[in-house]
């Protein structure tokens, strides 16, 4: 009798092929707030912004975005947007706007090198299992000795997402509310100095 095979380890990396964009689109399309229960949504969470395959390859221009797979099949994606993908994303300029007057740790944050993370997510089977703080592992390994933080938003009733961005270490600079949520605007230090 053949011993089972054990499962493929994860890993992490950025994205180097245009299919790992199509299934982080595949992911995010089944995690859209508008596509998940009220249940679903206040249980494991849920995402905000639908990208398309053009917004999601010209932020890959600039800075890849960093995957976490098991073989072949993805398990959760954290999204790159450097200050100059902005144009990118109309829907995100108010957010961009904001983040200009801003401050962290007693200085402007437009004075850091820093970018957005503009999303995160991670397929329901691998909840729970580390994918999360992997994903940021690899931010800093990545992108630490390029930028010194990066800046994200969280609608605060996502509870299950603000939990696990706290637990990576990201700090709370600002809340709002807009016409579409309460917003928590977090930054997490990645080079050495500001960790």
């Amino acid at each position: 009798m053949t011993p089972p095979t054990p499962p493929t380890p994860l890993r992490t990396s950025l994205v180097t092929r245009r299919e790992e964009l199509e299934q982080i689109l595949q992911l995010q399309a089944a995690n859209l707030r508008g596509h998940v229960s009220p249940e679903q949504a206040a249980r494991e969470g849920f995402l905000t912004v639908a990208h398309t395959l053009d917004v999601l390859e010209r932020m890959h221009a600039l800075a890849p975005s960093v995957i976490a797979k098991e073989g072949e099949r993805l398990a959760g994606y954290a999204l790159v947007m450097p200050v100059e993908a902005r144009a990118f994303v109309p829907l995100l300029e108010p957010m961009f706007q904001l983040l200009e007057t801003l401050s962290w740790r007693g200085r402007p944050l437009r004075e850091y090198r820093s970018y957005v993370m503009g999303q995160i997510c991670v397929a329901g089977p691998y909840r729970g299992r580390g994918v999360f703080d992997a994903l940021y592992r690899e931010h800093r390994a990545s992108y630490g000795a390029r930028f010194d933080c990066t800046v994200t938003e969280v609608a605060t009733r996502n509870t299950r997402s603000m939990r696990a961005h706290a637990r990576a270490g990201f700090e709370t600079i600002e809340t709002y509310r807009d016409a579409t949520d309460e917003w928590a605007v977090v930054v997490l230090g990645l080079s050495d100095g500001t960790r």
